[in-house]
């Protein structure tokens, strides 16, 4: 059985947030499902507060926040190694 990773971009629409949506749209592989999710949206920011998120861009692989998303930002490397692409 093939499952998708569900990846989610925590992001506020800024140009540090779009750097980012791209490193990630081209990391990802074919069974990764890409959703991004705009943090100026009461219910997003509510979710996200939730998870622990607490400056974005943030990344969530499934279901989890990445550790690279815990203060210093995305990197692909830290992103690889958390199941991404």
């Amino acid at each position: 059985m093939n499952s998708k990773r569900q990846i989610e971009i925590f992001s506020a629409g800024c140009s540090v947030c779009t750097e980012a949506i791209e490193m990630i749209k081209r990391t990802a592989c074919p069974s990764c499902e890409v959703t991004i999710l705009d943090m100026r949206d009461p219910d997003i920011a509510r979710r996200a507060k939730s998870l622990g998120i607490r400056a974005v861009p943030a990344v969530v692989i499934d279901g989890t926040l990445a550790d690279c998303c815990a203060g210093r930002g995305p990197d692909a490397a830290t992103l690889r190694a958390a199941g991404l692409g």
